[in-house]
């Protein structure tokens, strides 16, 4: 009796397919990426080649070093992380009205008016002169922080400016922590600004918020955040040591 040879059926892998799939958007959607620590931070325009910089006073200079042992050097002399913050916030606040550091001027909604009134009129009789528009914003912004606390305000030199330079062995645990605590103190100062004029802290002001904006623009104008970051070298790593 002969036996019916027979043909082995193929396997239907369609469905296999179609698992994988499905395995494979639910690991995409469920896996979650380790993100890189850094600082948000909103780079300043390019400089205009054509405008020469005004000169920079040693006061106005808050020097910040860090060597490649993680160690400080804050204006020539070894600083605790620690107290990096109240120091800088000193810097910006001269309480004692030191030679050493920056001199605020005093800017008053009278003279702030005038200077906004006279530019207005130098544009008027010449509309494209840019140096006139940028001095009209620059005062405009000074009439919105004299309106907005109290009819005047103290206000930084233009050239005062916090100066963080690394070394390249410095580790990036400790620059992120120095520029976390440069940053904590224009925040703070900004805060206490904002709560002794409108009993609120200064991140809680809403930029979409007209009046809120021109509060903001005014602590801002107040208590400008500047850090300038050199390009890393090479520290004397002796400092602090014996």
């Amino acid at each position: 009796m002969s036996k019916r040879s027979r043909e082995i059926g193929e396997i239907n892998a369609g469905s296999m397919a179609d698992i994988a799939f499905l395995l494979l958007i639910f690991f995409l959607v469920t896996t979650t990426m380790d993100r890189d620590s850094g600082i948000l931070r909103q780079l300043p325009p390019p400089l205009d080649e054509t405008i020469k910089p005004p000169p920079v006073k040693e006061k106005n200079v808050y020097e910040v070093l860090v060597n490649a042992q993680d160690m400080l050097l804050v204006e020539g002399d070894v600083m605790e992380l620690a107290t990096l913050r109240e120091n800088a916030k000193e810097f910006y606040l001269n309480p004692t009205n030191s030679d050493d550091l920056p001199q605020k001027t005093k800017i008053t909604l009278a003279e702030a008016k005038s200077k906004v009134d006279a530019y207005k009129g130098m544009l008027a009789s010449d509309p494209k002169n840019q140096g006139v528009k940028m001095e009209l914003k620059k005062w405009e912004r000074k009439l919105n922080a004299c309106e907005m606390l109290g009819g005047f305000y103290w206000e930084l030199p233009s050239s005062a400016v916090i100066s963080l330079q690394n070394d390249n062995g410095t580790s990036y645990e400790m620059y992120i922590n120095v520029q976390n605590e440069l940053s904590a103190a224009v925040r703070e100062l900004r805060d206490d600004l904002a709560k002794r004029n409108w009993d609120v802290r200064y991140d809680e002001l809403d930029q979409q918020k007209p009046e809120d904006k021109k509060k903001i623009l005014a602590i801002r104008q107040v208590y400008p955040q500047r850090i300038s970051e050199a390009e890393p070298k090479i520290q004397d790593n002796n400092y602090g040591k014996v």
